[in-house]
């Protein structure tokens, strides 16, 4: 595993933290959907949540909430789509939504930043 997929995977780890305190029922992680990953579907409040995380140690490349462009979004709906078409959710739901968690990590000082957005498309 390379340093880049360390840093996704110990991000998702934070982000499934902040989703279970924050209410959300974890679903399911990692599903792969054709070309496309699937970070986290969760549930809350009748809503089947698809969530991408997107995690960054540094400002290089800017923040990790700056990360999601248009066609990332085309994707990622796309993704969602092919997930409902032929998977079983497990769960029964009246609304779906796809939502970004950005985490920004400072090293030096050991802290992450998380912000959640809601409904992102």
């Amino acid at each position: 595993m390379n340093y880049n997929q360390k840093v996704g995977q110990f991000g998702e780890g934070l982000a499934i933290e902040f989703l279970v305190r924050h209410g959300y029922k974890i679903i399911d992680t990692n599903i792969k959907v054709s070309y496309k990953e699937i970070d986290i579907i969760a549930f809350k409040d009748d809503e089947l949540i698809f969530i991408e995380v997107k995690t960054r140690t540094s400002n290089m490349f800017g923040r990790a909430d700056e990360a999601i462009f248009a066609k990332k979004l085309k994707s990622l709906k796309r993704a969602v789509g092919i997930y409902l078409n032929n998977f079983n959710p497990k769960v029964k739901y009246k609304d779906i939504r796809l939502d970004l968690i950005a985490i920004n990590i400072n090293r030096i000082e050991k802290i992450a930043n998380i912000k959640h957005y809601e409904s992102i498309a």
